[in-house]
């Protein structure tokens, strides 16, 4: 610590969030260990195949390929630390790499909301307007939309680092908590946060609330489109385009609620985990094997990219 006047300046935060579970630390390293390489392997199958495989050239596998590269991303900014942790009698991190796992992790978390909410803006444009989907949607308005959702996402993030890096910490140090996040920050800052309180609140609402808004308004429309279909198998064939996307979005909307809706009173050391753990570290394993489990056209690219099956004929 640094001493600044009469006040102590903190120079590293103190993890408490494997603190009500101190004996099985090593069970946890190997369970955290194996989910953390599972993640890789699952993105980083579906990033190859859908690089390599001629059959997903849509647009729809190139904003999976993003997801997935998102998943690996702001996985790696936490998981790693919490391995080390979890092997660590004192748990702690320096203020620079807590603002910096801060920075990576509002950016991927923020760039995820967006491109979720393009993605069902994509699966919206296939089913209820297919006859201008191709101009709609074409190369180059893709790489527009996915350009804008990391540009918004690091902008955010850039806004929330400098807020944060501003304040000042010179009380508790203790993080109940397993990774570096606003909300827990601010609570530990002896400035006056009410300035960070109402912009998290009004980015929240941007980046969060309205992509979400707009998944909603996107399904609304989709549902409609559908039922007017007169067979059922028709009916089958549109939506199941959308079910691992909605898959998704539902598991990783829902961990985040979980984690960020919660009342402040509310916000004890094991529930913090849980939630974490959950958004963090669940959700980007569980992404790859519903895209495989849902998608048949995923399924027959993994095989044709294992070798296990022969591409089709051109």
């Amino acid at each position: 610590m640094e001493q600044m006047g009469n006040q102590t300046a903190i120079s590293e935060f103190v993890f408490l969030g494997f603190s009500t579970f101190p004996e099985p630390q090593v069970l946890f390293f190997l369970l955290f260990l194996t989910m953390y390489i599972t993640t890789l392997l699952g993105n980083g199958l579906i990033l190859a195949t859908a690089w390599l495989d001629r059959g997903l050239c849509t647009p729809m596998y190139y904003f999976i390929r993003h997801l997935s590269f998102l998943d690996v991303c702001y996985t790696s900014v936490t998981l790693p630390h919490i391995l080390k942790h979890l092997m660590a009698e004192i748990k702690t991190i320096s203020t620079q790499a807590c603002l910096a796992q801060l920075f990576f992790l509002v950016a991927f978390v923020g760039v995820e909301c967006l491109l979720l909410a393009v993605m069902a803006y994509d699966r919206y444009i296939a089913i209820c307007c297919p006859l201008t989907y191709t101009l709609a949607m074409s190369r180059k308005v893709c790489a527009h939309l996915v350009k804008a959702s990391w540009g918004c996402g690091f902008l955010n993030s850039v806004l929330h680092t400098v807020m944060t890096s501003r304040l000042s910490f010179c009380a508790s140090r203790s993080l109940n908590h397993v990774f570096c996040d606003v909300p827990q920050l601010l609570k530990l800052s002896c400035a006056d946060t009410s300035i960070n309180q109402i912009t998290l609140l009004l980015v929240t609402l941007l980046l969060g609330v309205s992509p979400f808004l707009s998944i909603l308004v996107s399904y609304a429309q989709i549902v409609q489109a559908v039922l007017r279909i007169r067979t059922t198998q028709g009916r089958r064939k549109a939506f199941s385009t959308c079910t691992s996307h909605l898959a998704v979005v539902t598991l990783f909307y829902s961990t985040c609620m979980f984690n960020y809706s919660r009342p402040s009173g509310s916000h004890s050391v094991y529930i913090n985990t849980l939630a974490s753990v959950l958004y963090n570290v669940v959700t980007p394993m569980l992404n790859p094997m519903i895209y495989c489990l849902r998608n048949k056209e995923m399924q027959e690219a993994l095989k044709r990219v294992l070798r296990l099956q022969k591409p089709p004929s051109l």
